[in-house]
């Protein structure tokens, strides 16, 4: 019997990207055995759509809006209660290219996360990072090798192929994360698992811009580039990374790591923000409570 695939799509008030997703997910050279849809008590009449455009789709619609982790512990739940033995996790504003699950499955092994590259739509890949009091990015160092890559990765939800068998260990996604550093908490549960093993598939594809839509800024002669995102989730990447380092890894190299570039998003938010005084505060407000352990939806 053939391995069944079950694609895993969280979503909350985006039904024009998760009308794209939706149909790129059923446009697979390799067809899924099932779709489920995690609606984060959408107000925009997602499953309404769902209903009337993509009824083939299973739907589990959330009470409140849990985040995307809470999305992900619900979705990752349910579809491993229903038996399938490989989970496809990806955000309702992400694309796989049309082989990127055939070229995912060419590797499939027990104990095993599949994972794509990101392709931003400026063409850049991205994605695969390793932790070092946060994640930082080894994208192009993989891409250089030109072949399937074994390692301690951090991923991202956006497209990696979880074995059944890897769930049966690790568990499902820490809800209490609400957005963010809850994929990477999952990467990092896998590398202390036996026998597990996350892999890179570089010729696999999915095309997803971080944050949606970014913009140049410069300052001093310097151009860079951010993505809009808005104020309060500020507050989520100071506190998540944190909790990890301070509740699993408790190295002090990963704090001053993770010091380190937290002091450059302060600087950038300073420097190119309007809102700039709103989110230092949530940042700081967002240290207080990693170190305290105070995890859930508090912004």
């Amino acid at each position: 019997m053939s391995e069944r695939v079950c694609a895993v799509v969280v979503t909350y008030n985006r039904q024009a990207l998760l009308r794209e997703c939706l149909a790129a997910i059923q446009s697979q050279s390799r067809s899924v055995d099932n779709i489920l849809v995690v609606d984060n008590a959408s107000t925009d009449d997602t499953l309404a759509m769902l209903a009337a455009d993509f009824s083939s789709c299973q739907a589990l619609a959330l009470a409140t809006n849990s985040g995307g982790a809470g999305g992900f512990h619900a979705g990752v739940r349910a579809a491993y209660e229903q038996g399938f033995d490989w989970l496809w996790l990806m955000d309702d504003d992400g694309r796989p290219a049309p082989d990127c699950l055939e070229r995912l499955l060419v590797h499939q092994a027990p104990n095993t996360v599949l994972v794509p590259l990101q392709q931003s739509s400026r063409g850049h890949f991205y994605g695969i990072g390793v932790w070092r009091g946060i994640d930082v990015n080894v994208t192009d160092e993989v891409v250089a090798q030109k072949k399937p890559v074994r390692g301690n990765f951090i991923f991202a939800f956006v497209g990696p192929l979880i074995s059944r068998t890897i769930v049966d260990q690790v568990g499902f996604p820490n809800k209490d994360f609400f957005i963010w550093y809850d994929d990477s908490e999952y990467a990092l549960r896998i590398m202390r698992t036996p026998n597990a093993q996350i892999v890179v598939i570089p010729d696999a594809i999915f095309f997803h811009d971080f944050g949606g839509a970014s913009r140049e800024v410069r300052f001093l002669g310097r151009t860079s580039v951010r993505s809009h995102q808005p104020a309060w989730k500020a507050y989520y990447s100071a506190r998540n990374p944190l909790y990890i380092i301070t509740r699993i890894k408790r190295n002090l190299r990963d704090f001053l790591v993770y010091g380190r570039y937290q002091l450059r998003y302060l600087a950038g938010d300073i420097i190119y923000e309007p809102d700039r005084w709103k989110r230092v505060q949530l940042r700081l407000t967002g240290f207080r409570d990693g170190v305290l352990g105070r995890l859930g939806k508090r912004v």
